[in-house]
Protein backbone atom coordinates (compact mmCIF):
# COMPACT_ATOMS: atom_id res chain seq x y z
CA UNK A 1 0.00 0.00 0.00
CA UNK A 2 1.23 3.62 -0.61
CA UNK A 3 0.76 6.93 1.14
CA UNK A 4 1.29 9.93 1.08
CA UNK A 5 0.77 12.45 4.03
CA UNK A 6 -2.16 14.58 3.07
CA UNK A 7 -2.69 17.31 6.14
CA UNK A 8 -1.83 17.31 9.72
CA UNK A 9 -3.98 19.09 12.19
CA UNK A 10 -3.03 21.25 14.96
CA UNK A 11 -5.66 22.12 18.09
CA UNK A 12 -4.90 25.90 18.72
CA UNK A 13 -5.76 28.49 21.58
CA UNK A 14 -4.64 31.41 19.41
CA UNK A 15 -5.51 31.02 16.09
CA UNK A 16 -4.35 34.18 14.88
CA UNK A 17 -0.46 34.32 16.31
CA UNK A 18 -0.50 30.62 15.43
CA UNK A 19 -1.84 31.91 11.26
CA UNK A 20 1.15 34.84 11.74
CA UNK A 21 3.61 32.29 12.61
CA UNK A 22 3.10 30.11 10.06
CA UNK A 23 2.49 32.44 7.00
CA UNK A 24 4.95 34.39 8.10
CA UNK A 25 7.97 33.16 10.08
CA UNK A 26 7.71 29.51 7.94
CA UNK A 27 6.41 31.41 5.35
CA UNK A 28 3.98 28.93 4.21
CA UNK A 29 1.48 30.10 2.01
CA UNK A 30 -2.29 30.97 3.76
CA UNK A 31 -5.24 28.71 2.31
CA UNK A 32 -8.56 29.35 3.25
CA UNK A 33 -7.94 32.25 5.90
CA UNK A 34 -10.12 34.85 4.82
CA UNK A 35 -12.63 32.65 4.26
CA UNK A 36 -12.09 32.00 8.16
CA UNK A 37 -12.27 35.64 9.14
CA UNK A 38 -15.51 35.77 7.19
CA UNK A 39 -16.93 32.64 9.17
CA UNK A 40 -17.43 30.77 5.61
CA UNK A 41 -15.04 28.11 7.04
CA UNK A 42 -14.36 26.25 9.81
CA UNK A 43 -10.73 26.85 10.19
CA UNK A 44 -7.83 27.72 8.25
CA UNK A 45 -4.37 26.02 6.81
CA UNK A 46 -1.54 26.26 5.45
CA UNK A 47 0.20 24.52 2.65
CA UNK A 48 3.63 22.43 2.97
CA UNK A 49 3.64 21.06 -0.77
CA UNK A 50 1.59 20.39 -3.11
CA UNK A 51 0.07 17.48 -1.59
CA UNK A 52 0.44 18.53 2.40
CA UNK A 53 -1.16 21.22 4.06
CA UNK A 54 -1.44 22.12 8.08
CA UNK A 55 -4.45 22.72 9.62
CA UNK A 56 -4.99 24.82 12.43
CA UNK A 57 -8.01 24.26 14.54
CA UNK A 58 -9.49 26.71 16.43
CA UNK A 59 -10.08 26.40 19.68
CA UNK A 60 -14.26 26.09 19.51
CA UNK A 61 -13.48 23.33 17.04
CA UNK A 62 -11.69 21.12 19.80
CA UNK A 63 -12.51 22.56 23.26
CA UNK A 64 -15.77 21.04 24.27
CA UNK A 65 -14.64 17.56 23.16
CA UNK A 66 -13.68 14.52 25.64
CA UNK A 67 -9.76 14.89 26.90
CA UNK A 68 -9.24 11.55 24.97
CA UNK A 69 -10.69 12.93 22.12
CA UNK A 70 -8.85 16.27 21.53
CA UNK A 71 -4.97 14.81 21.56
CA UNK A 72 -3.04 12.49 23.29
CA UNK A 73 0.65 13.38 23.94
CA UNK A 74 2.15 11.33 21.50
CA UNK A 75 3.46 13.55 19.09
CA UNK A 76 7.31 14.68 19.92
CA UNK A 77 7.51 16.49 16.86
CA UNK A 78 7.02 17.25 12.76
CA UNK A 79 9.54 17.99 10.43
CA UNK A 80 9.54 19.94 7.56
CA UNK A 81 12.39 19.78 4.69
CA UNK A 82 13.91 22.85 2.46
CA UNK A 83 17.04 23.41 0.67
CA UNK A 84 19.83 24.75 2.46
CA UNK A 85 19.58 28.51 1.36
CA UNK A 86 15.93 28.58 2.60
CA UNK A 87 16.94 26.80 5.78
CA UNK A 88 19.72 29.69 6.20
CA UNK A 89 17.09 32.22 5.62
CA UNK A 90 14.73 30.74 8.29
CA UNK A 91 17.34 30.52 11.04
CA UNK A 92 18.12 34.61 10.25
CA UNK A 93 14.11 35.20 10.85
CA UNK A 94 13.86 32.85 13.73
CA UNK A 95 17.00 34.70 15.18
CA UNK A 96 15.44 38.10 14.28
CA UNK A 97 11.96 37.06 16.29
CA UNK A 98 13.82 35.99 19.03
CA UNK A 99 12.63 32.30 18.61
CA UNK A 100 15.23 29.87 20.05
CA UNK A 101 16.54 27.13 18.20
CA UNK A 102 16.08 24.29 21.05
CA UNK A 103 18.80 21.64 19.20
CA UNK A 104 21.01 21.72 16.26
CA UNK A 105 22.29 22.78 13.79
CA UNK A 106 22.36 18.10 13.94
CA UNK A 107 23.06 15.50 11.38
CA UNK A 108 19.70 13.24 11.94
CA UNK A 109 18.44 10.67 9.78
CA UNK A 110 14.83 11.46 7.51
CA UNK A 111 13.19 10.35 4.55
CA UNK A 112 15.53 11.14 2.45
CA UNK A 113 19.08 9.37 4.32
CA UNK A 114 21.30 11.97 6.54
CA UNK A 115 20.48 15.64 7.20
CA UNK A 116 21.13 18.77 9.12
CA UNK A 117 18.23 19.61 11.18
CA UNK A 118 17.43 22.38 13.74
CA UNK A 119 14.38 22.26 16.24
CA UNK A 120 12.35 25.45 17.57
CA UNK A 121 9.29 25.63 18.79
CA UNK A 122 5.69 27.34 17.35
CA UNK A 123 4.01 30.13 19.63
CA UNK A 124 1.92 27.07 21.25
CA UNK A 125 5.42 24.93 21.89
CA UNK A 126 5.07 22.21 19.18
CA UNK A 127 8.55 21.37 18.43
CA UNK A 128 9.37 21.68 14.92
CA UNK A 129 12.29 20.35 12.85
CA UNK A 130 13.11 21.97 9.88
CA UNK A 131 16.18 20.08 7.95
CA UNK A 132 18.33 20.49 4.55
CA UNK A 133 19.18 17.02 3.14
CA UNK A 134 23.34 17.93 2.24
CA UNK A 135 23.02 16.12 -1.53
CA UNK A 136 19.86 18.55 -2.16
CA UNK A 137 20.45 18.56 -5.87
CA UNK A 138 18.32 22.47 -5.29
CA UNK A 139 21.40 23.57 -3.67
CA UNK A 140 24.40 22.06 -7.03
CA UNK A 141 25.29 24.32 -9.54
CA UNK A 142 23.35 24.18 -12.78
CA UNK A 143 25.64 22.23 -15.41
CA UNK A 144 24.08 22.56 -18.61
CA UNK A 145 26.16 21.03 -21.26
CA UNK A 146 28.95 19.68 -19.11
Amino acid sequence: MKFKMDHIVINTVDIETMLHFYTNILELPGERIEEFHDHQVPFPSVRITVDSIIDLFPKGLWENDKPENVCRPNLNHFCLSTNKAEWELLQKRLNNNDIAIDDGPVKRWGAHGAGISIYFRDPEQNVIEVRYYESDEADKPCMLNS
